[in-house]
């Protein structure tokens, strides 16, 4: 098999989107890859090198920096960016991949959700989409209340479901932290084995209205502080697409950071250091908006017909 095609399809699945991106009055942006600071999360592994002089690393995806840009009135920016995570492996997992980035100020999860519509629609011609809450989908595929269900309830849904999990899971926390942290893993396993299979398999599906305690940079709801204003997009069972209308409180965004941090503590990870510029950026100049990240070569292995991105990458893992 020559390597043309899917050049060929990369090529035309990213023309499409610039097109619908740059009619809806975006501007495409680049920002390093390589950056002294970096966005800490709990449950991602950002890969650290050394250079002269400093230690570096190399982005998990380029949201600390957009939002920087959106501080100093860039307006409507997307990219393709270039983004690096460690430990990351299989069919729809790599070490390196590609992410399409866009952030919108001013946006809603509504306008977010027609503007998704419209991106299936120009890539994979699919018509239409499906919005499906958090309570409703767990309810519904694993009958669980994701906001109500406490850390046995989780257990206890998932020994009905069948699922086998790492011992981990079956531990018992010994604090407030390890208990919200062992909740995580089943929370996130009962969606990803469960419920996300059953998404998107008419049409373009996204999750949304998320327990506040999956809410890694979202707003919480105005009225039900309880839940997340948090996406996500599936579309044939595949996560394709995640985002929420942004938290732009710099006190707020600083306190996630911190518990991130103390979670990678927890769990024997090191904790990683205060992006202490993104947050600056929060001190009054941050709009409202949405912004969401897609997996640029998981929309390309959908639009190809295959199951895995190592069939749409020019150099998959294995041969570089």
């Amino acid at each position: 098999m020559t390597i043309r095609p899917v050049l060929a399809l990369r090529a035309s699945v990213r023309t499409k989107l610039r097109d619908l991106f740059d009619r809806s009055g975006f501007i495409e942006v680049d920002t390093p890859i390589l950056s002294t600071e970096i966005l800490p999360e709990a449950y991602i592994d950002p890969i650290s090198i050394q250079t002269t002089g400093s230690s570096m690393f190399l982005q998990t995806s380029p949201e600390a920096f957009m939002k920087r840009l959106l501080a100093a009135d860039s307006g409507p920016v997307y990219q393709f960016a270039r983004s690096f995570r460690d430990g990351e492996h299989g069919k729809l997992h790599h070490v390196e991949f590609t992410l399409l980035e866009w952030y919108e100020p001013q946006a809603t999860l509504d306008n977010t959700t027609e503007f998704l519509a419209k991106l299936c629609s120009a890539v994979v011609g699919t018509e239409g989409i499906e919005r499906v809450s958090c309570f409703d989908a767990f309810q519904t595929f694993a009958g669980v209340d994701p906001f109500s269900a406490s850390l046995d309830d989780l257990r206890s849904a998932g020994k009905k479901l069948n699922l086998h999990l790492p011992e981990s899971y079956y531990r018992n926390p010994k604090n407030e932290l390890q208990y919200q942290q062992v909740w995580d893993r089943w929370f996130e396993a009962i969606l990803t084995e469960v419920v996300q299979p059953q998404l998107g398999l008419e049409k373009p599906t996204t999750l949304e209205a998320w327990p506040a305690s999956q809410s890694a940079f979202a707003r919480l709801d105005d009225n039900d502080t309880n839940t997340a204003k948090r996406f996500e997009l599936f579309l044939n069972g595949i996560e394709l697409a995640n985002g929420w209308e942004e938290e732009i409180r710099r006190d707020i965004i600083s306190d996630r950071i911190q518990k991130a941090n103390k979670i990678r503590s927890a769990d024997g990870r090191d904790p990683l250091p205060q992006p202490v510029q993104f947050l600056n950026a929060h001190k009054g100049a941050m709009p409202h908006g949405v912004g969401a990240a897609l997996g640029f070569d998981r929309l390309v292995m959908i639009a190809a017909g295959t199951n895995s991105i190592d069939s749409v990458v020019p150099f998959p893992p294995a041969h570089r």
